[in-house]
């Protein structure tokens, strides 16, 4: 291996690095940054249902509850945001090292 090479793989693992403590940095403060009140994705399916029809949907619940729900862990208020984004900001990136190595072979 050269020693340019060598360099390159230092600077490359720098930067993953970097980006992974970024990603860290963002999943605890992003419980602070967020809106309480937010309104993306019900106001979007607003615009294609109609409310009585989204309203039962709501009712009926999901097919499997989520470990997370809310992106946050029951009981914990502010912290239990933070925890459950870094875990799943963990796993995105475990499973996204683990998908490269298999894709790598």
């Amino acid at each position: 291996m050269s020693s340019n090479s060598t360099t390159s793989s230092r600077s490359n693992m720098k930067f993953l690095y970097a980006g992974i403590v970024i990603a860290l940095l963002l999943a605890v403060v992003a419980p602070f940054l967020a809106s309480p009140y937010p309104d993306g994705l019900e106001s979007a399916a607003t615009g294609v249902i109609n409310e009585e029809k989204l309203a039962e949907m709501e009712e009926a619940g999901s097919v499997f509850s989520s470990p997370m729900s809310d992106y946050g862990i029951e009981g914990m208020g502010k912290s239990g945001e933070v925890a459950a984004i870094v875990i799943g900001t963990l796993l995105v990136l475990a499973i996204s090292y683990g998908l490269g190595k298999i894709i790598k072979k």
